[in-house]
């Protein structure tokens, strides 16, 4: 496992964030969308993921029922969709059983490098493509519940004791 807990209030991760294309309000102290959240750090502070279980209010896309990736940056050496593998593991250990539509991301074309095909570190790690927005054309990329990896808790996690 590559990734360890952050929260969305982390500076470390914000100066990361402050870096992604999707950023709002660069130097703001927070992050992240409304809704249930899984921050993660990798170990090396150079590779940023969030997973969101968007409130139903918060919801704009045709995935209604999926977590979202609303956003990775990895800035070191570590493979890209071996960080997303390990991300969704995590995201599997935080919440359990995934939503029927799975786990989606979205990728501006407009404002990545140029590739045979956007996203393709997603599509290394099982995502499929499955469309674009209708509001800004953004290409949609799912991982379905059955190509999930196994549950996997991040590093330095504590277990909950029952008693």
């Amino acid at each position: 496992m590559k990734w360890r807990i952050s929260h969305r209030f982390d500076k470390v991760a914000c100066r990361i964030a402050d870096r992604h294309y999707n950023r709002r309000k660069v130097g703001s102290p927070q992050f992240s969308p409304p809704g249930r959240l899984l921050v993660l750090l990798d170990h090396n502070n150079d590779a940023l993921w969030t997973s969101s279980w968007q409130l139903p209010d918060y919801i704009l896309h045709q995935w209604k029922d999926a977590w979202v990736n609303t956003l990775f940056r990895n800035e070191g050496s570590t493979l890209s969709s071996e960080l997303i593998t390990d991300a969704v593991a995590a995201t599997l250990w935080k919440w359990g059983d995934p939503p029927s539509d799975g786990m989606i991301t979205f990728v501006d074309p407009s404002k990545v490098r140029k590739k045979r095909d956007f996203g393709r570190c997603y599509r290394k790690a099982g995502f499929k493509h499955v469309g674009y927005t209708k509001d800004k054309n953004l290409v949609a990329l799912q991982l379905l519940p059955q190509s999930m990896p196994q549950a996997q808790p991040p590093t330095e996690t504590q277990m909950e004791l029952a008693l």
